[in-house]
């Protein structure tokens, strides 16, 4: 099949989609574009910050958009491009955006409250802190899987050997651009204060134009100043950069990157597509090879869960819910813009992840995935194959893609390391966030120093073990996190008296499916560590891990689902006493 109709199909359905279903969600919810929202309330010139549509939408989109929806797709095409691409359009359409967008509106709905402190006023404290717990857990692991990924992308051997440095060069160039653009987002956020206070008109423009310019003088000084490092010392830089993520403003670092970040991605989107249409290559996989898969190593893939854990980011990822509620939810200016920024990214990030299943499918041989590839190189290849039949040099195009794919997973670290530093401190909040009546042990808990290195030395011990074993187990976190998400959403819209009910089919599905992956996930390395194949830094962290996601996923899915299904008027009168008892 040619994948240009692959492309039609997957856009016309995505904008139906959003005008359709995303427009239906929005009138039924009710958007009050007259209110304050809680950046206005509660501006303070660090998290909470009004912000444009654009700029909010930048941050959640690259956010979001992390490796996800590339090394998904590529992964799960061994079953048939068909089932990929269904569940990419039904996933991203029914299940992703809406929990994205329901995310955002609860959060924006309760003064930028995140879903853990939004499930402690309508479902209780227990529900919050067990919640929260298996947040912070998740975000270990989005740590150490991604952070293993951008370090591998990175490495590149240090060497007098003109060969070897030619070969890494493009990694070597990408690191250097990615350190620069630290330091160009800083100067981007400066610029904006000044376009701010001494531009009147088309600040938009003005501000996008100095955006271009920062970019291309970033792409020029990194290409000539490439950075020769091997992947375990970016492990170390990585993690520097997180802690200065986790603690700085949003203006002054996160806002700005990820708006630099949303133009190189919409940039790389848009060569995809112009490629696509002007190449319109061949579909090379086969439409569907079975409900179940046999690899080299005699390991078998079921169907289901695997595919729907494997595709997590371009269909259904819990790790959205966070950026809505955590960060985005803080910075929207008017409720009209909550639409646009979370159904309107997740449907953008499911256009890439059809874009990935194309790009695996032009590249494929005998109706096969490349073994020999990882998927990052698998899409490398294949959009820079696209980009260079239109005229630009390939040397350029291959630093270009490496950068993009590293940004990809960088701007999604940089803000799980700061939701995961928040929902630390949340976790040990008591009844009072005054920290001069804290006792100490609580202050230090929640001190956000401390809070951010305690989440990032674990994430660094289970990267170490690399994001191929980390992935399966991460995936299957990421999908159970979606579950619970939807089900809290789902308790807020009922004791709000809003209609929640295209939320059930959704969440009892992805209960379904994640319980049936972690469990997988344990028992396969329990029987590698009592077989004395595994080891402890490998198998055993995440067997520790796994476990203890099961325990909080049982405990969260029975205390929410009892809520859900009480009587209507309790629910409601006791989120009546929760609101008068904060007034």
């Amino acid at each position: 099949m040619n994948s240009i109709f692959i492309l039609l199909i997957a856009g016309v359905c995505l904008t139906l989609g959003y005008v359709c279903y995303g427009g239906y969600l929005t009138k039924k919810w009710g958007i009050d574009i007259n209110a304050k929202t809680p950046a206005q309330k509660f501006e303070d010139g660090s998290d909470y910050v009004p912000s444009s549509k654009f700029t909010v939408f930048s941050h959640q989109f690259s956010s979001i958009a992390g490796a996800g929806p590339v090394q998904g797709p590529i992964l799960a095409a061994a079953f048939g491009w068909v089932p990929v691409l269904l569940w990419l359009l039904i996933g991203g359409i029914f299940f992703g955006a809406v929990q994205d967008f329901g995310a955002l509106y609860a959060s924006v709905k309760n003064d930028g409250k995140s879903i853990g402190l939004i499930i402690e006023k309508y479902i209780g404290k227990t529900g919050r802190r067990l919640f929260l717990l298996f947040c912070w857990l998740f975000t270990l692991l989005v740590i150490a899987a991604f952070t293993s990924m951008v370090a591998n992308t990175f490495h590149a051997v240090p060497s007098k050997d003109p060969a070897i440095l030619k070969q890494g060069y493009g990694a070597a160039s990408a690191s250097s651009i990615s350190i620069l653009f630290v330091f160009a987002a800083m100067f981007m956020a400066f610029v904006e204060k000044f376009i701010k206070s001494h531009v009147s008109q088309k600040k938009e423009l003005v501000k996008f134009i100095c955006a271009i310019v920062v970019l291309i003088v970033t792409f020029a000084i990194g290409m000539k100043l490439p950075i020769y490092m091997v992947g375990k010392h970016w492990n170390l830089i990585i993690l520097a950069y997180l802690f200065l993520a986790s603690v700085l403003p949003m203006w002054l670092l996160m806002q700005p990157r990820d708006y630099l970040t949303t133009i190189l991605l919409v940039l790389m989107i848009l060569g995809s597509v112009v490629g696509v249409v002007f190449v319109h290559p061949t579909m090379n996989l086969n439409a569907f090879n079975g409900f179940s898969l046999t690899n080299a190593a005699g390991e078998t893939s079921y169907l289901f869960p695997t595919l729907f854990v494997t595709i997590a980011c371009g269909a259904v990822s819990g790790f959205h819910s966070l950026v809505s509620s955590g960060t985005s939810s803080k910075t929207i200016r008017n409720e009209k813009d909550m639409k646009l920024v979370g159904y309107g990214a997740m449907i953008l990030e499911t256009l890439l992840g059809v874009i990935s299943l194309i790009v695996v499918g032009a590249v494929s041989t005998g109706h096969t995935v490349p073994s020999n590839l990882t998927p990052f190189q698998i899409f490398s290849l294949g959009v820079g194959n696209f980009i260079t039949k239109l005229g630009l040099p390939k040397v350029y195009v291959t630093v270009f893609m490496t950068m993009c794919l590293s940004s990809l997973a960088l701007t999604s670290l940089d803000s799980v390391a700061r939701i995961g530093r928040m929902s630390f401190q949340e976790l040990f909040i008591g009844d009072t966030t005054d920290r001069s009546k804290m006792p100490l042990w609580q202050k230090i808990f929640t001190n956000e120093y401390f809070a951010t290195i305690v989440t990032l030395i674990p994430g660094y011990l289970l990267c170490l073990g690399g994001y191929q074993n980390i992935w399966p187990l991460f995936g299957a976190a990421n999908q159970m996190l979606a579950a619970l998400v939807l089900i809290g959403i789902a308790v807020f819209l009922k004791a709000t008296n809003r209609k929640g009910i295209t939320l059930y089919a959704p969440m009892f599905f992805m209960l379904c499916v994640t319980f049936t992956a972690i469990i997988l996930n344990v028992q396969k390395n329990l029987s590698l560590l009592l077989a004395h194949k595994g080891t402890f830094l490998v198998n055993g962290l995440q067997l520790i891990v796994a476990t203890f996601l099961i325990v909080l996923g049982v405990l969260v899915t029975i205390t929410c689902i009892r809520k859900l299904f009480s009587n209507k008027n309790s629910v409601n009168k006791k989120t009546e006493n929760y609101i008068s008892s904060t007034n």
